[in-house]
């Protein structure tokens, strides 16, 4: 099997992750914070691990300003909705996921202006424009960093600098280049930085979390929920500190532990020689899938920078059925459709059809990006 999906969920894991979950369920079992025993001392030791080797992937100075949820999409819902009231504006991009479009556009309907920036039919974001779109009320700035769709970066550092000129807090959503692009939210000028644990970062589906930053005002930002802590049980209100207002209820400890495991993983084999490789298996697919005149590929320079992800189509096919074939006759794993971005294909002009997307991680080899060239060459021709 060639498993080229990682975009959606990355396959496979490091082994040390499934480890680290079993060693927790088989030889910890107790809910952090809740008791003084051993156990949950131990439980406790291993959330704050996890937060600690989220803060040095990111640079955070506070591993305590590390809130974890159950993935990428409740840590965009708590930093939208905990922050945007009726009136405000905010400013977004047409390469949006719907993780971030869907809270908008709820939002939208509750008295928020949203502004979303057109770009390019190749995913670029012009910074012009955006400035452009700044107004008195404009209170939050959220961009995806990477597309899910065509793999293009958005400019987040020079946002960040304008966000930060018209002292507006910049939120990054990272699902797809948390772990294999570098990421620094001083460098990147990043406030609020939305990940998932699930994709690039080798954790197990239900982790992510926000990171909020120092010119975050935490009295300002509404929790998504609230309830037991663990902390102040004397107490009926919410703490008010960090990172317990934000983490109400029994976390996925389990998860978290499988979480530092491929954090740690990342941080021993390294961003930038995760980022090398994936980068050489997107070199190696596009020109190959450029060889096949059947084949329309989307997005920009692919020898700029990029995550590695692709789509493209085949003349004269639905994306749907080249994946069935894919699937059913050579073993490979993709995703075809819109891909939870109706958005992005409406600006790269896809949309409603979609397309194919092959999404490869630290695990692939050029040796497979091969195979799935001569399978796409095939079923081009009509094999």
């Amino acid at each position: 099997m060639i498993y080229l999906d990682n975009a959606a969920t990355s396959y496979p894991k490091p082994k040390e992750v499934g480890q680290a979950m079993m060693y927790f369920l088989e030889k910890i079992g107790a809910t952090p914070g809740r008791s003084s025993h051993r156990l949950s001392i131990e439980s406790a030791r291993i959330l704050y691990q996890a937060r600690e080797s989220l803060a040095e992937l990111f640079n955070v100075d506070d591993p305590l300003r590390i809130i974890f949820t159950l993935n990428v999409t409740e840590a965009l819902n708590l930093a939208l909705k905990g922050l945007l009231r009726p009136g405000d504006q905010v400013i977004t991009s047409s390469m949006e996921h719907n993780s971030v479009m869907r809270p908008l556009c709820e939002l939208e309907k509750r008295g928020v202006e949203v502004m979303v920036v057109p770009c390019s039919s190749q995913g670029v974001l012009d910074p012009v424009d955006l400035e452009r779109a700044i107004k008195k009320n404009t209170k939050l700035i959220v961009l995806n960093h990477g597309s899910n769709v065509i793999g293009s970066l958005l400019p987040i550092t020079v946002v960040g600098e304008i966000a930060k000129r018209h002292h507006i807090l910049f939120l990054v959503d990272t699902a797809q280049t948390a772990g294999c692009y570098p990421l620094d939210i001083k460098k990147d000028n990043i406030d609020l930085l939305a990940f998932t644990g699930h994709k690039a970062l080798y954790g197990p589906p239900g982790t992510g979390g926000l990171v909020i930053g120092e010119r975050v005002d935490t009295k300002k930002l509404i929790p998504l929920k609230v309830g037991g802590t663990g902390s102040h049980s004397e107490f009926e209100e919410q703490p008010d500190f960090l990172p317990d207002i934000y983490e109400s209820g029994t976390p996925n400890i389990v998860g978290l532990n499988g979480l530092k495991e491929g954090v740690r993983f990342v941080l021993a084999e390294g961003v930038d020689k995760i980022h090398q490789h994936e980068k050489n298996l997107i070199i190696r697919l596009i020109e190959g899938l450029k060889e096949i005149p059947e084949v329309t590929l989307y997005g920009g320079d692919y020898r700029k920078e990029q995550v590695a992800v692709v789509s493209f189509n085949l003349k004269d096919k639905w994306p749907s059925e080249v994946g069935m074939r894919l699937d059913e006759e050579y073993d490979i794993m993709c995703r075809v459709g819109l891909h939870c971005s109706p958005a992005t294909h409406k600006t790269i002009g896809t949309f409603p059809r979609g397309t194919v997307r092959f999404s490869m991680s630290w695990f692939n080899t050029l040796e497979e990006v091969d195979q799935a060239i001569i399978a796409i060459r095939d079923i081009a021709k009509g094999a």
